[in-house]
């Protein structure tokens, strides 16, 4: 099976649906691979890497459309492009098709096989397909370059000699995968960030974030499934508006990423919002494509309204080529594989995938499929609680523990009588060493008795040392033995301890 990928005509679109690394990955796979001269240019990748990698650059589109058994692309194709696709081929890009119904109907007139990439099941299964998350993270990434590039303040906090200013806030409204990836880039740069989702579920990964998650206080679920948000009741709606026109005063930047599948994008942020936003500030819509979150976002156009920017691109991930290109061909190599490899290659309507992503089968339109069934919840076993063990303790008798105390006090003052005075310095610190050390160990979980073990390395080296000293100072044969035990067993400590901590570490290691 042959694999064509043709340089994209969209205006301004600069990514491609291979690289020369995933070239060489669809070639293990067992796929032969085709690449219209050009197409890597603008993400950064030219002809001589693409021959490297063991593909076949071909000079025009009709040649390389003529031999095509899949063709990959980002774009949706254009009725130039659709017009040199020959009958039975298989078309793999984002194709929208519930927004256009009228394209869809062109592949099927034109016999075509249609994989629409964006129509990928949200399940744990196509995650490494997913290439609406992938491309989302850029977007997210981006908004907030493209926001501090227009802002005129510093998006860190600055401690100067002329004095010190304030971080800048960032409002994100929309958590999802674009909205996270934006809270992290703002919070690296040093904002105040605050997020808004109506998903309570996401409050602990905005957290993480290290940002402040807003909730308004009428409870009612906007989980929408698949990782979207459905459409909230108007008191909600109206409780989340206060909220936003309380924040507004004080926010510098706004990062709009909400959207409804099936849906116009609904709109959160108001132009009496706006208005309310210091001079100098900036919204960044990333659902413009689906007409905007925000009241007065123009398509591809940035406006200035009194005194706030409103940015509508909608090639955000494009200003990003080389990593966009990476994180997307992965995502069709990975769906490539998962179809059967050049040898075994085949559009099963069986499995939920390729159903869910396929919206035209040789020429004719499929229905979209019943959403995936939910994983049934894991039955609980109702099971008994175990009582701890009970403690025992062993008492000594009264008669043995004043035996005990009267021997410590007779030998104390024995050593405080004829013990010379530098013996009594080291046994006094020995001692206390050994109080210490009981104390650290016994106040210690025992869940974290192996990394204290390991940490005590430093320790025993401390001993080695001291005891190499004590056995070159030419003292008494006693000493000296002393000293080189003491040496032993430190040692072997030294050595267990990095036998453990290398076992420790191993768990945490990922396999090449």
């Amino acid at each position: 099976m042959r694999v064509a990928i043709p340089r994209e005509t969209f205006a301004g679109e600069r990514r491609v649906a291979a690289t020369p690394d995933t070239v060489g990955r669809l070639k293990k796979l067992g796929y032969e691979v085709s690449i219209e001269t050009g197409a890597g240019l603008e993400a950064g990748f030219d002809d001589a890497m693409y021959t490297e990698a063991g593909a076949t650059v071909v000079d025009s589109a009709d040649a390389l459309y003529a031999e095509a058994g899949v063709v990959a692309k980002v774009r949706a194709p254009s009725d130039e492009e659709l017009a040199k696709l020959q009958k039975g081929t298989v078309l793999i890009a984002m194709l929208w098709p519930l927004q256009n119904e009228d394209r869809v109907a062109k592949y099927a007139e034109a016999g075509l096989t249609a994989i629409a990439l964006d129509r990928i099941p949200r399940i744990s299964r196509a995650q490494k397909m997913d290439v609406l998350s992938s491309m989302a993270n850029i977007a997210g990434y981006r908004a907030v370059i493209e926001a501090t590039a227009l802002l005129p303040r510093f998006m860190g906090g600055q401690i100067t000699a002329a004095g010190k200013t304030p971080p800048a806030r960032v409002l994100v409204i929309g958590a999802g995968v674009a909205g996270l990836a934006a809270v992290g880039a703002a919070r690296s740069l040093g904002a105040e960030v605050f997020a808004f989702d109506t998903r309570a579920a996401v409050k602990e990964q905005v957290q993480s974030l290290g940002a402040k998650f807003l909730e308004v206080k009428i409870e009612e679920s906007g989980d929408g499934g698949g990782g979207y948000a459905k459409v909230m009741s108007k008191e909600f709606i109206d409780a989340e508006m206060a909220l936003f026109r309380q924040h507004a005063p004080r926010t510098d930047i706004v990062i709009t990423t909400a959207l409804i599948p099936g849906r116009p994008a609904p709109k959160l942020w108001l132009e009496d919002m706006v208005e309310l936003q210091p001079q100098g500030g900036v919204v960044v819509d990333l659902a413009a494509q689906q007409g905007g979150n925000c009241d007065l976002t123009k398509v591809d156009e940035v406006i200035v309204h009194n005194g706030v920017s409103i940015v509508g691109y909608t090639d955000l991930v494009s200003r990003l080529p080389a990593h966009a290109s990476q994180f997307f061909s992965r995502n069709v190599v990975h769906l490539l594989s998962d179809m059967g490899g050049g040898e075994d290659f085949k559009v099963d309507l069986e499995d939920e995938v390729v159903r869910g992503a396929t919206c035209v089968y040789e020429g004719e339109v499929l229905p979209p499929p019943p959403p995936p069934e939910p994983s049934p919840p894991r039955p609980q076993v109702e099971t008994a609680p175990i009582a701890p063990p009970p403690k025992t303790e062993v008492a000594l008798p009264a008669n043995a523990r004043m035996g005990v105390a009267g021997v410590a006090a007779f030998l104390a003052i024995l050593i405080g009588v004829f013990a010379p005075d530098e013996f009594i310095q080291h046994f006094t610190v020995f001692v206390l060493s050994c109080f210490i050390g009981w104390q650290v160990v016994w106040s210690v979980t025992p869940a974290l008795h192996t990394p204290l073990m390991s940490v005590t390395n430093a320790v025993s080296g401390i001993i080695v040392v001291g005891g190499i000293l004590q056995a070159g100072a030419n003292r008494e044969a006693t000493a000296t033995w002393l000293a080189a035990v003491a040496i032993l067993f430190a040692s072997i400590n030294i050595a267990g301890g990095f036998l453990v901590t290398e076992r420790m570490l191993a768990m945490f290691r990922k396999e090449a």
